[in-house]
């Protein structure tokens, strides 16, 4: 019997983690993977271009949910997900990360009931499985919409497949059932490792006239770092005083680039030459800039545990991180504005050490996850 899976895809980082798992699941004669896009992130460079990039397909399904407000999109990726689980019937739904599609699609696939059909003798259920890659992980700031969405997937979903230690302890200490969590290491990595060659040999920094080991790259986009004129502006001085130690690579998110220009900051960053500010990259090129940077400064999630994995600095500016093993046993650390230039001087004198690869990280997580699956549909 052949089994349907969904891949659900929404936001940038989700393309990155079901490309290693939908090439994994193609090579399986008994398992059909087919590709979710619910239209979460629709601009070319922040979606279709991944997509491309990483070998996919296009979408086998489409939401087109688009943008709006946290409970519009989540409103809209279930009211339309419901009507093709009911339609598709698919035997298990593979959501990833944290965004809004996450729990949209998590809070539809578990609580339809497929008509006029018998429970699954393998799984027990009428509706389909639910799987959550990437689980486990906690900020322990419910401020964040993010972790809303982590929470309420974890507690929803019928596998919980987690990325390190941490996402164990965090699920069991919520009151999980220990049988319910697999952990299969780090999907993020099996992206990294299958791109790896087209990475390299893609000399993008090159074209932006900086040496290898030489700059920084800049990524910015969290409500709490860039809408805040204050904060804004204090994060522009920031960079400015960085650039004159290094070159900055500044990849700049659609919502920095709005609220840089609505406070005439974007113009005060253009006119210093040390500074050079892109457009939204896609996968390739940006991590070809990170491959060759000399130190990342960011508040994103997922870089945080790329940097550590190649044994680049990373400081971000943030007060908490889902990903703390990246700090323990990486090269992350969390920064203030208040002591970010302290940290900066430390990579550039070299007091910053390379840390170590956690376990599982591997670029084999999703052979891990194809193995659990299979176990999942044994009768």
């Amino acid at each position: 019997m052949k089994r349907t899976i969904h891949l659900i895809a929404a936001a940038r980082p989700n393309f990155m983690k079901i490309a290693p798992l939908y090439h994994a699941l193609s090579r399986e004669s008994d398992l059909d993977p087919v590709i979710v896009h619910t239209g979460q992130h629709y601009d070319l460079n922040m979606s279709d271009a991944f997509f491309q990039d990483l070998r996919l397909p296009e979408p086998h399904i489409h939401l087109g949910a688009g943008s709006g407000s946290h409970a519009e999109q989540t409103g809209r990726v279930m009211i339309a997900y419901e009507k093709v689980v009911m339609e598709k019937r698919p035997d298990m739904v593979v959501v990833v990360g944290d965004v809004n599609s996450t729990i949209a699609c998590t809070l539809a696939a578990t609580k339809v009931v497929y008509e006029h059909g018998e429970n699954d003798s393998a799984t027990g259920l009428n509706r389909p499985v639910v799987a959550h890659l990437e689980a486990g992980l906690r900020s322990f700031d419910r401020t964040m919409p993010e972790e809303v969405n982590r929470l309420a997937t974890d507690v929803l979903a019928d596998l919980l497949w987690t990325p390190s230690p941490d996402g164990d302890e965090h699920l069991l200490h919520e009151g999980v059932a220990p049988e319910k969590i697999v952990r299969v290491g780090n999907i993020m990595i099996d992206s990294l490792e299958m791109m790896r060659e087209t990475i390299e040999a893609t000399p993008v920094f090159e074209q932006h006239g900086v040496s290898r080991g030489e700059y920084a790259v800049l990524t910015l986009h969290r409500p709490a770092n860039v809408d805040d004129p204050v904060s804004l502006k204090a994060l522009c001085n920031m960079i400015i005083k960085l650039s004159k130690q290094m070159p900055i690579i500044f990849p700049v998110h659609p919502r920095t680039r709005k609220n840089l220009e609505n406070t005439g900051l974007l113009a005060l960053l253009d006119d210093k030459p040390a500074i050079k500010l892109l457009e939204p990259q896609n996968y390739i090129s940006f991590m070809n800039l990170i491959f060759n940077c000399r130190m990342a400064v960011t508040d994103s999630g997922g870089l945080q545990e790329e940097t550590t994995y190649l044994g680049i600095p990373c400081l971000t500016l943030r007060p908490n991180t889902e990903r703390p093993i990246t700090i323990t046993q990486g090269t992350n650390q969390l920064c203030t504005l208040d002591d970010i230039e302290s940290k900066i001087d430390a990579v550039v004198a070299g007091k910053i050490g390379k840390g170590s690869v956690p376990d599982l990280w591997d670029g084999q997580t999703a052979g891990r996850v194809v193995a659990s699956i299979k176990q999942v549909f044994t009768d």
